[in-house]
């Protein structure tokens, strides 16, 4: 992706926990003339290989399975908080009026072969770590062991699971940093006082971008 030198994050450790914390992701292929999509929740094995791995299944009677093969590469996209900036926030605006509107957002992007995998054990494995994962903290927190045996066998069957040795990985952060801290400040203070969970995620990230720029100075 189009990334201006001021926006891009090249800590692995932050790239991969940011993964992690989003858990949901968009898995794109192509295969022939078709460019495939599919919305899953993804896991990352940040010990295994240079970059880590990703591991994920899909149902088997989607398209995007049929055509992967040892051969196929992919891309996988992770969005993080996003929000509307309003130059009307901006001290600069106030100040000589040059300014225009942009979204601030994050976004991982990750590269690299799929394999498909079809074995009974490892789709279990997958699921159950899966599973594990977002039900963490929960005071009523679910475990596949709490459906029956056979019924989770029948849903093994209609799934196919895969994984990425990530080959490439890259990530944007933009968050306004190349504005005047004017600027920064007046869109950190409006996006705490909105009403969008979004926009306060957003302000949150700017927040912490802040402390991280009076710590190198």
């Amino acid at each position: 992706m189009y990334i201006p030198p001021q926006f891009v994050e090249k800590d692995l450790s932050i790239l991969q926990s940011t993964i992690k914390e989003l858990r949901f992701g968009s898995l794109i292929t192509v295969n022939g003339q078709s460019i495939l999509a599919s919305h899953i929740p993804m896991l990352i094995d940040d010990k295994v290989g240079t970059y880590g791995v990703l591991e994920g299944h899909i149902a088997r009677a989607n398209p995007q399975g049929a055509g992967i093969t040892k051969s196929i590469h992919a891309l996988a996209i992770f969005t993080g908080p996003n929000a509307y900036i309003s130059p009307s926030w901006y001290a600069t605006t106030r100040e000589h009026g040059k300014a225009v509107p942009t979204w601030n957002y994050i976004a991982v992007h990750a590269f690299g072969a799929l394999e498909i995998i079809e074995d009974k054990k490892w789709l279990q494995n997958h699921v159950e770590k899966l599973t594990d994962q977002n039900e963490h903290g929960r005071q009523s927190a679910w475990s596949i062991s709490d459906a029956p045996e056979n019924y989770i066998e029948s849903q093994l069957g209609g799934i196919l699971g895969w994984r990425m040795p990530i080959e490439r990985i890259e990530g944007a952060w933009k968050m306004i940093q190349h504005h005047t801290e004017g600027n920064r400040r007046g869109t950190i203070e409006a996006l705490s006082n909105s009403d969008k969970a979004g926009d306060i995620a957003v302000s949150e990230v700017m927040k912490n971008l802040e402390i991280k720029r009076k710590s190198n100075q």
